[in-house]
């Protein structure tokens, strides 16, 4: 076969989706960021990206960022607009679930294709700079003399963070329908908030906070580990005697509607990215722990954090 004939025919094969992506060289990733910029998805989805192009997956990456409701507005956009593209990925994670149990948009996961799982953190609690408390427990004697004064920042509704407020108040004995939980559309937002001291308390990924923490911007003042996280002198909450632990994590979805060797080539364009340079230099960068867990396992993995963080929000009153 003449070369021109055969480039002919993998540019036709790639325009039908026949090929898996590795090989359309001539299409660009579409990345779903359903969140504004600066947050933990935006950054997750862009260092994706550039690990995927450094590992030969992709030959370019375009983003769409859509924030607001938890993520519910993105999903909706990418469940409604992406069914059956091979080659369209939405970045994802305990946040969402806990959006879509609290405001039970018309759009689902289930609708989408699981992935993989990425990655794992835990959240910090922090203080602004120029705040008048000290430490978690001067937060937890204000919040118990009047519930309403401590404004605590943070992601979503139904966000770790969210839950882990509530989770707080409950373990302190505090009515939690009562706490006053101030939500932002994306973590650039929640930081501009918390530098502002327009909140009482911030909580995100620590990896969101990190910069502001070790330039004393912010201070930490608890995190949702059962331990202390590995280089990072701030006590858990548990050993503040609040029994609170709990975790964040993000994985991607690919589109409705893709076949299943369409599903098994985008796991594995996954899994040789987060075997790249870039990719590593993101998960140092970050403080970012890996947890690959890919198909079908993540998907049931999915289906049990959301049984379990529904229960969960259940008996803090969430729900």
């Amino acid at each position: 076969m003449r070369r021109d004939t055969f480039l002919k025919s993998l540019a036709a094969l790639a325009a039908a989706g026949s090929l898996p992506l590795s090989a359309q060289a001539a299409v660009a990733v579409k990345m779903m960021l359903p969140a504004n910029p600066g947050g933990g998805w935006d950054t997750t989805g862009r260092a994706l990206g550039k690990a995927l192009q450094d590992a030969g997956q992709a030959a370019s990456v375009t983003y769409d960022n859509k924030g607001g409701a938890a993520g519910a507005i993105g999903l909706a956009q990418f469940v409604n607009g992406s069914k059956g593209d091979p080659n369209a990925m939405m970045v994802m994670g305990a946040v969402m679930l806990g959006g879509i149990i609290t405001g039970k948009p018309p759009v689902n996961l289930t609708q989408a294709t699981p992935l993989a799982r990425l990655t794992s953190e835990y959240n910090v609690f922090v203080l602004p700079a120029n705040s008048p408390f000290k430490n978690m427990a001067e937060v937890i004697a204000q919040l118990k003399k009047d519930p309403g004064s401590v404004k605590w920042g943070g992601g979503s509704r139904g966000s770790t963070e969210h839950i882990a407020a509530a989770m707080i108040a409950r373990e302190v004995g505090v009515d939690p329908s009562k706490i006053n939980y101030v939500a932002f559309r994306g973590g650039g937002e929640a930081i501009s908030a918390i530098l502002g001291g327009n909140v009482t308390v911030g909580g995100s990924g620590f990896s969101e906070f990190a910069e502001y923490i070790s330039t004393g911007k912010m201070k930490p003042i608890g995190v949702t580990s059962g331990q202390r996280l590995k280089g990072v002198d701030v006590p858990t909450l548990k050993e503040q005697g609040i029994n609170v632990e709990i975790g964040n994590w993000r994985g991607v979805y690919g589109a409705p509607g893709i076949t299943k060797p369409q599903r098994d080539a985008l796991v594995a364009m996954l899994e040789k990215a987060t075997k790249s340079k870039a990719w590593a230099e993101a998960l140092q960068k970050n403080d970012w722990t890996p947890a690959w867990l890919a198909s079908d396992a993540f998907g049931e993995f999915v289906d049990q954090e959301f049984a379990s963080l529904r229960a969960t929000m259940v008996k803090s009153g969430m729900v």
